[in-house]
Order: structure tokens, then C-alpha cells, then sequence
């Protein structure tokens, strides 16, 4: 559970207050079947009581594993996400903004917000590095390692009626 308290910064407005959290994958219900999360999720932020909110500002730090789309390799990233986030005390009223989220108690809970920042961190495909060649079409064999020697040469389908032509004589 990774709540901030906010009784110091109700004492001291515009002063910022550090507070760090290490939870895991589990404890933020982030098991998931295209990567996981190796080792422990490390939180570090501050806490500024703005007069009106409260803005919560740091870094989640985590490694993950995956298996790359294009070449089928295991690989381990460490990653760095950013977080901004503004709190309110009370509840959602007709007065909603959507860019603030609201709270009770004396504590905000940010397992939510740390979850979905790295969810939304997350890309389409998971590709080892940006210049991976991926598998052969042909053979199955990792490019990435050396060429195969395979003929790879996919004719243009708009033009296979040319080629037909081609052909004929």
C-alpha cells in the first residue's frame, strides 16, 4: 500500500516533501502475459501542498522483461516514467475537473496512479532495439545474427499482373 500523508505539507504551503516507496509487480497487480516486471517498482516523488491541491511529481523506476515481436529474443529494459499528478480533498462534485483526482482521509494512495503510468508507458510492440531485423519469412532464421541467404524479395501485389506478363515471354 503506497499512501502519502499530507500533514506536512498542510503545515508548510508551497514547501515541497519528499516520500519514496519499493513495491513489486504483484502488490500492484501488474502480472502481465506480454512482459513482466523484474525486481522491485521504485518511487520517488514530492508532495506540494499548493493552497488549492495537492501535486505529486517524481519518477517510477522499474526493469522489465519481454520477448521481442520481431525476432522472438528475451530481453530486460530498464525503464523511467514520469508522473505528475494533482489532488483534491473531498469528493467529485459538479465542479468536476478531469485533469484533478480526489481523495478522503489524511493519506492519497498512489498504487493507481503509479499502475497506470506504467501501463500507458507500455508501446504497441515490444521490439528489442529500433534497428532489430526480425526473423527470416523463409527459414526462421534471426537476421540480427547475420543474413541467411534466403531470396526474401515479396513482389509488389499491385504489379503481380505485370509480372505475369513478364512470365509469358
Amino acid at each position: 500500500m503506497m499512501k502519502v500523508k499530507i500533514a506536512d505539507s498542510n503545515a508548510d504551503v508551497g514547501r515541497e516533501f519528499p516520500f519514496s516507496f519499493t513495491s513489486s509487480a504483484e502488490e500492484l497487480d501488474m502480472v502481465q502475459k506480454e512482459y513482466s516486471i523484474d525486481g522491485p517498482v521504485e518511487i520517488q516523488g514530492t508532495i506540494v501542498n499548493t493552497g488549492h491541491q495537492y501535486r505529486l511529481q517524481g519518477k517510477i523506476k522499474c526493469v522489465k522483461s519481454f520477448v521481442c515481436d520481431r525476432c522472438l529474443g528475451h530481453f530486460t529494459e530498464k525503464q523511467q516514467h514520469r508522473f505528475s499528478e494533482d489532488y483534491r480533498l473531498g469528493e467529485e462534485g459538479a465542479e468536476e475537473e478531469s485533469t484533478v483526482n480526489y481523495f478522503n482521509g489524511d493519506a492519497i494512495d498512489i498504487a493507481d496512479m503509479v499502475r497506470d503510468t506504467i501501463l500507458a508507458a507500455q508501446p504497441l510492440n515490444n521490439i528489442c532495439r529500433s534497428d532489430c531485423r526480425g526473423l527470416c519469412p523463409k527459414c526462421g532464421a534471426d537476421l540480427n545474427q547475420g543474413d541467411c541467404g534466403c531470396d526474401r524479395f515479396v513482389p509488389d501485389p499491385r504489379l503481380a499482373a505485370l509480372q505475369h506478363l513478364l512470365k509469358k515471354k
